[in-house]
């Protein structure tokens, strides 16, 4: 195995792109052969220093609307189909924008996203109106690169935040088309990738991953990354499954850190050039955050996001500092 992981990485390193079949194998190591594991996550650490440098990237969001989503995707708390207990409120102000906005560059971070709970945006909204508003003035009082996450979002809305000032549109696949009806029966897989197609259109780039931990297997996570190869995603962030009490998924098994860490290597395999990002549930990785950095993560989201706990802005400037990169 040893010597199909560096046939693998060689092939990566001439800018070759491996097969589902190579992602399949890779999926079959062990976390237990060590010395095969380490094979696996320092090929994969060479890939991203060949084709991405050591440059880390930091990115914050602030939960700009919360609760009362129509829609019933069985891990979030927001859903208004579960009782979660989350905080509800409407969609905050510009100032209040603003005023978290500057907290998190003076902090150091790079980018800066708002993120709204609600089936998505239509461009003919007073909601689509407000939040170009806000982005602009954001724009105008700050030299952060702003990103938004809206949902399924239309054309007109989508030209309206890259015209306010927006360079990056979120919007999660979230697990693969096969189980996708799994976790989510009020929109479907083609409407994800419909808005992620629309905001590219427009000139947006895009930021699109997924959970783990839903109840997928591991065929499912290296669909979704040849599912983002295929869309020329360029940031994609890699969540661990917080189980919401009141979810449906409340009760799911976790995932063990270690298979954690072989997936990220895997998706470096097959997503060479990406910013593969840090976001929602890394905390699971316990002391094991800082091996992710040394096996295909050069990216993270970072402070406090959404309705999970995350950790500081300083800390993780510290941890990434310590392991060899550069903050961009």
């Amino acid at each position: 195995m040893k010597d199909f992981i560096k046939k693998l990485k060689n092939k990566v390193l001439k800018k070759e792109r491996i097969t589902f079949e190579d992602a399949k194998r890779l999926c079959s190591i062990s976390v237990d052969e060590k010395n095969i594991f380490e094979e696996l996550c320092n090929s994969a650490d060479e890939i991203r220093e060949k084709f991405c440098g050591n440059i880390f990237d930091l990115c914050t969001i602030t939960n700009a609307k919360s609760g009362k989503c129509s829609e019933d995707c069985k891990y979030c708390a927001q859903s208004a189909h579960f009782k979660t207990g989350v905080e509800v409120y409407p969609l905050i102000s510009k100032e209040k924008a603003l005023d978290e906005a500057k907290k998190v560059e003076i902090e150091g971070a790079n980018r800066y996203s708002l993120v709204t709970s609600g089936r998505g945006l239509n461009g003919d909204s007073e909601e689509s109106d407000r939040l170009a508003e806000i982005y602009n003035y954001l724009k105008e009082n700050t030299n952060l690169s702003l990103c938004a996450s809206h949902g399924i979002s239309d054309k007109k809305a989508l030209e309206k935040l890259f015209k306010a000032g927006v360079k990056t549109y979120h919007h999660n696949l979230e697990s693969s088309r096969e189980f996708y009806g799994n976790i989510c029966t009020t929109h479907t897989y083609d409407e994800r990738i419909k808005t992620i197609k629309l905001a590219q259109e427009v000139g947006l780039q895009v930021c699109s991953g997924g959970i783990w931990g839903l109840g997928e297997s591991e065929e499912d996570r290296i669909k979704m990354a040849f599912e983002l190869q295929k869309l020329g995603v360029f940031s994609i962030p890699i969540n661990i499954l917080m189980p919401i009490p009141g979810t449906p998924l409340e009760n799911n098994k976790p995932l063990e850190p270690r298979e954690i860490l072989k997936m990220i290597a895997i998706y470096r395999f097959i997503l060479p050039e990406a910013y593969l990002r840090y976001a929602g549930g890394r905390i699971k990785l316990g002391e094991l955050q800082e091996k992710g950095i040394k096996s295909g993560i050069n990216s993270a989201l970072t402070g406090n996001f959404l309705t999970t706990t995350g950790t500081t802005i300083e800390s993780d400037k510290a941890m990434v500092r310590r392991n060899g990169y550069e903050i961009k």
